[in-house]
């Protein structure tokens, strides 16, 4: 059976969400584990495998998955019919792993840097800035109300995910707002923060 690693209100919380959007729930058993915060509270957990200590990390078998975009990517691709997921052959297959991967490999650290309040030449050389990246989204909602069409996928979830947890840090642009408020309202998404909370006032 697949085994999740988790830490409550985590970046693991996202990949929650995902397991609740697919309707795979049964077929997934969560471990929840404690994790070292920024706030410097919390402790890393002996019985979580990931070999830093983080979440999520995912187990299948004798074979593992860490990094959100490698799991939201395994899973839909392990669950096609959830309709999350763009698969091997489908034509929007690149779109969706660019998607992915461009937040893993960009948006994250450069959200991570603007928290941190580095600038440097060769951060925007490398990643530009968070301008970049919300006019690279609004781009892609520019008539459309998910980031591949029509439809909500995984990619949505994953990149409006920071958004949902620092509402303040949110862009002003009106189309990237709009998407940020529909990405919230998912009732996947209000079901794992719910019990996330009441999770936390036990």
């Amino acid at each position: 059976m697949l085994k999740l690693f988790h830490a409550p209100r985590s970046r693991s919380t996202s990949i929650l969400v995902l397991i609740e959007e697919m309707g795979i729930a049964d077929q997934v058993e969560v471990i929840d584990v404690t994790v070292a915060r920024g706030d410097g509270s919390g402790a890393p957990d002996p019985k979580n495998p990931h070999p830093e200590k983080k979440v999520p990390y995912l187990t299948d078998g004798a074979d593992h998955v860490r990094e959100r975009s490698a799991l939201m990517t395994y899973l839909t691709d392990r669950f096609p019919e959830s309709g999350l997921g763009r698969p091997v052959g489908h034509p929007q297959r690149g779109a969706f792993l660019s998607w992915l991967f461009y937040y893993q490999g960009v948006m994250e650290p450069l959200l991570v840097l603007d928290w941190a309040k580095v600038d440097h030449p060769i951060v925007q050389a490398t990643f530009r800035d968070m301008n970049t990246v919300v006019a690279r989204l609004a781009e892609a909602l520019d008539g459309q109300p998910y980031l591949l069409g029509d439809t909500y996928s995984a990619v949505d979830l994953l990149l409006s995910s920071p958004f949902q947890w620092l509402p303040e840090a949110a862009p002003k642009d009106p189309v990237v707002k709009a998407w940020i408020d529909r990405c919230a309202d998912r009732p996947a998404m209000k079901a794992v923060a719910d019990r996330e909370s009441a999770e936390l006032q036990v």
